[in-house]
């Protein structure tokens, strides 16, 4: 790890491209989150919201720009589609320390709650088992679901099967949480039992990155919203300045249509 500084964000993204083919997704994004920071992204499908949070955790390979993790750069190899990074310990160390929250929940349907959120830190990080369990036992509590422990997640409502997806990206201990759309698969009432666990989240300094189309939640948890529109950032700034004083005509139609 690179020596770091108070002031050393624990994510910068710089110039950030990102290209399917001859689709480009990304045209240089940039984005710095320090420890407490909570970021919100918003913008209509297509955009590039959920593509710029799997290339900070390299689910996926851009193909030009920068991603530092703590002051530390990613090293590449190769260049435009050829480019990816040059180093597996380098990425799963990132990786580890910037959860991901999938829309989808991704839990394994096997394996019970209590199982699921054991199964990164014990297999890939080989934590003791005991030292796990009783951290997943706290997570589970913690997001509200501690009885739901020995049931498997076809058993539990999409907002429960959230709140374990979400326990289990706690029980890394990351540095980050990225949220990927965490409540658009949510009817509104097992929403609100999402939104409730990121809002307390928010409020103990947990540094964020959330793509959502839940205008609320962006401004009720938000240090800073960011816009984006057909890859690139249109405007960005604190919750007051960009959804109630929009200055971009772009903007003021995506909010008038969300917020209707």
């Amino acid at each position: 790890m690179s020596d770091t500084t108070p002031n050393t964000p624990v994510l910068e993204i710089r110039n950030l491209h990102k290209a399917y083919g001859d689709l480009e997704v990304l045209k240089g994004v940039s984005i710095t989150a320090h420890k407490g920071d909570v970021v919100s992204l918003i913008g209509s499908s297509g955009s590039g919201k959920s593509t710029i949070l799997r290339c900070a955790n390299l689910l996926e390979d851009s193909q030009g720009g920068e991603i530092l993790f703590e002051g530390e750069p990613v090293k590449w190899k190769g260049t435009g589609h050829n480019r990816q990074p040059a180093d597996r310990k380098q990425v799963l160390r990132m990786r580890t320390n910037l959860s991901m929250v999938f829309q989808q929940f991704n839990l394994w349907a096997h394996m019970t709650i209590l199982q699921n959120v054991m199964e990164a830190p014990v297999t890939v990080m080989g934590r003791p088992r005991d030292e796990v369990e009783d951290a997943a036992r706290r997570y589970l509590d913690k997001v509200g679901i501690g009885d739901k422990c020995d049931v498997y997640p076809a058993q539990l409502s999409g907002g429960q099967q959230q709140r374990a997806a979400i326990a289990r990206a706690l029980c890394m201990e990351p540095r980050a949480l990225l949220f990927d759309e965490p409540t658009s698969a949510l009817d509104p009432e097992l929403e609100q039992e999402v939104v409730r666990v990121i809002r307390a989240l928010a409020d103990e300094g947990r540094t964020m990155l959330i793509v959502t189309h839940d205008m609320r939640m962006a401004n009720d948890v938000s240090d800073q919203i960011v816009f984006l529109h057909q890859g690139l950032i249109e405007e960005q700034g604190a919750p007051s300045d960009i959804l109630t004083n929009p200055k971009s005509a772009r903007l003021r139609q995506f909010l008038s249509a969300t917020m209707a």
